[in-house]
């Protein structure tokens, strides 16, 4: 399968299910490992998408190389809770180039948010999603597709082995590819 079709099977899926995230919006999670196109299937959903939706990136919410552990209580606590309230919801963004938070940013309303990131199925957001999605790649093609991307690749290769390690303690502690909804494999 290509992306599109990818993404047209995840809609479906998530536009089967009842909204979570308040009462109308429909919570979508794209977890995996780094470059295994988590970013490109969440462009490629929201693009698709019938509805408004919003993609938020969870490395937006991380403190840095060292924030795994945390993003998840982040998010919940700063977006989702607040979502599922009806109220407005906002998140400090971290600037990588800057190594810090730098300013809030706020998630708008919508009928669709897609969370993508490393993370992103974790249990703490199974009471508010609607749909969880699981991408791999073999790890070949995926330390090839983050170190070669354009802006943040070659801040990312020296970083590489330890946040892999991260990702592993994240997903086992998680078990996070288990409990997705639907698990996808990309190659390209």
């Amino acid at each position: 399968m290509g992306t599109d079709d990818d993404a047209r099977t995840v809609l479906d899926l998530v536009n089967g299910r009842p909204p979570r995230l308040g009462r109308r919006t429909r919570l979508l999670c794209i977890d995996g490992p780094a470059g295994s196109g988590k970013s490109t299937l969440a462009a490629a959903v929201a693009s698709a998408s019938p509805v408004a939706t919003h993609v938020l990136p969870l490395d937006l919410l991380l403190d840095g190389w060292s924030g795994l552990d945390d993003v998840v209580e982040t998010l919940v606590d700063e977006v989702l809770r607040p979502m599922s309230r009806g109220r407005r919801a906002t998140h400090r963004r971290y600037d990588w180039h800057e190594g810090r938070f730098v300013d809030r940013v706020e998630v708008p309303n919508c009928a669709l948010l897609v969370v993508e990131g490393v993370g992103a199925g974790s249990r703490g957001t199974q009471p508010y999603r609607s749909a969880s999605v699981w991408l791999d790649a073999p790890e070949d093609v995926r330390r090839d597709r983050a170190l070669s991307r354009e802006g943040d690749g070659d801040a990312f290769a020296p970083h590489w082995a330890a946040w892999a390690a991260r990702e592993a303690r994240l997903f086992a502690r998680e078990g996070t590819r288990t409990t997705a909804d639907l698990v996808l494999t990309t190659v390209r």
